[in-house]
């Protein structure tokens, strides 16, 4: 049983179709298996008369060649309905074009079809802004775009039935009061997202079969598909490994990520393409080093020193034993209890990156000399109106915030609040809030 989960960017189309009014079309981006499709098929089923699904991974060369000539609009749109076996109504219905960057000429057109203003237009990409798909085409400036996440936590949740837990813990964050007894069991259903993730196939497989190896082999099939498109992208495998190699990365603590020690040595222009189609895939975010903390951490962003990860922590976690066949369920047992001995701080970093993220934050953190061997980190840096948000990440419960105290000593002109965000229960620590993990998107 293939269920349809709730998905908060319904609201977002929603409020484009009524706002826009056919003025623009929207463009839905993200990485595959991550439920655009789905979202999109729900959305033109409830809130149209009627729609056309063109799916260009499908799409027969009748259909593609129909975008090769605009000049008559009315042949094209008679020509759709009578092969798709769909009557269209003006103001009434939607077209969607399914992985549109197979057909580079049909998302061209969009800029026609907009102005011919009787029906509304969706499409959906994975790796859409690669240079070879749009190199040869004029890029429609009708066209919003969006991206469509893994499911974020509350998203998951409701896929489990539970539509309260999210509402309450906001509560609890904002009286900044503990969950005293609840604590355990909120810590225990955040592992599972991460071990589950937010990719609507794996989230399936659980609710159908409760086994986490099950949803283990659905992950791999997923990754599986990522590298195949990375050899697509570049067939030296460079793209690939640099991909599999963010856990090993993250695992070493290291203060950025290094390509050459996944790739070998490059030049940097090759290495400058394959960073962007690694994250115009959105099967990653990049945190990049911010070389002065204050307000627009944008300009001040250092293109050379990142951090790589996931965009997903369920499939995360599925890399970092991608050596095994599968992740068998006592591993999986034992992260889900917390038992595991490995030190699991990078997992829990990767899953606040994928948090912050999906609340809308572009990702940043800085880095200064200690000592000639020693450096202090803050984790993400946030901007929130005129001041920073430093967050700092701990694995467990250990309180020390060495980092942080003296960033916003450093820095005390543009620090508002400053967080730790740990697996223990809510509570202040002098200026610092101690936040449960969970409690990350309330940030």
């Amino acid at each position: 049983m293939n269920r349809i989960f709730k998905r908060k960017l319904y609201d977002r189309l929603l409020l484009w179709k009524t706002q826009r009014n056919g003025k623009t079309a929207i463009l839905i981006e993200g990485a595959r298996r991550v439920g655009k499709s789905t979202l999109v098929c729900e959305f033109a089923e409830k809130e149209y008369s009627s729609y056309i699904l063109v799916d260009f991974n499908r799409a027969s060369k009748q259909v593609t060649e129909l975008f090769d000539d605009l000049m008559n609009l009315d042949f094209i749109f008679m020509q759709l309905q009578t092969i798709y076996n769909v009557v269209l109504e003006k103001r009434r219905s939607v077209i969607v074009f399914d992985e549109v960057q197979k057909c580079p000429k049909a998302r061209q057109a969009i800029k026609y079809l907009v102005a011919d203003g009787r029906y509304d237009y969706i499409e959906t990409g994975s790796l859409i802004s690669i240079k070879r798909n749009t190199k040869d085409i004029t890029i429609p400036s009708e066209e919003e775009r969006i991206t469509l996440n893994p499911m974020d936590y509350e998203e998951f949740r409701w896929a489990l039935g539970d539509n309260v837990s999210i509402g309450l813990l906001r509560q609890y964050f904002e009286m900044r009061h503990p969950l005293l007894q609840a604590h355990q069991t909120k810590i225990r259903d955040l592992r599972l997202y991460m071990l589950v993730g937010g990719m609507p196939q794996a989230v399936n497989e659980y609710l159908e079969t409760n086994n986490l190896s099950r949803v283990d082999l659905v992950k791999r099939d997923i990754i599986r598909l990522y590298l195949d498109d990375f050899q697509k992208l570049d067939s030296t495998g460079r793209i690939e490994r640099m991909f599999l190699d963010i856990p090993a990365q993250l695992g070493k603590n290291s203060n950025r990520y290094k390509p050459y020690s996944a790739i070998g040595d490059t030049n940097n222009e090759k290495l400058i393409s394959m960073l962007n189609n690694l994250e115009d895939s959105k099967t990653v975010v990049f945190s990049y080093h911010s070389n002065d903390p204050n307000i627009g951490l944008s300009l001040h962003r250092d293109p050379s020193k990142y951090k790589i990860f996931c965009s997903d922590t369920g499939l995360f976690i599925t890399l970092a034993f991608w050596d095994k066949d599968f992740t068998e369920n006592v591993i999986y047992q034992k992260l889900l209890s917390d038992k595991l001995s490995t030190n699991l701080g990078y997992v829990y970093e990767n899953l606040v990156a994928q948090m912050l993220t999906a609340s809308g934050n572009k990702l940043f953190y800085y880095t200064w000399k200690k000592d000639d061997t020693h450096s202090y980190e803050i984790d993400f840096l946030l901007s929130r109106g005129s001041k920073l948000y430093p967050v700092e990440v701990k694995s467990s419960g250990y309180k020390s915030h060495t980092s942080l105290d003296m960033f916003c000593e450093k820095y005390s002109h543009v620090v508002g609040q400053r967080y730790l965000v740990y697996t223990k229960d809510l509570q202040k620590d002098g200026n610092t809030i101690c936040l449960p993990v969970y409690m990350t998107p309330f940030i």
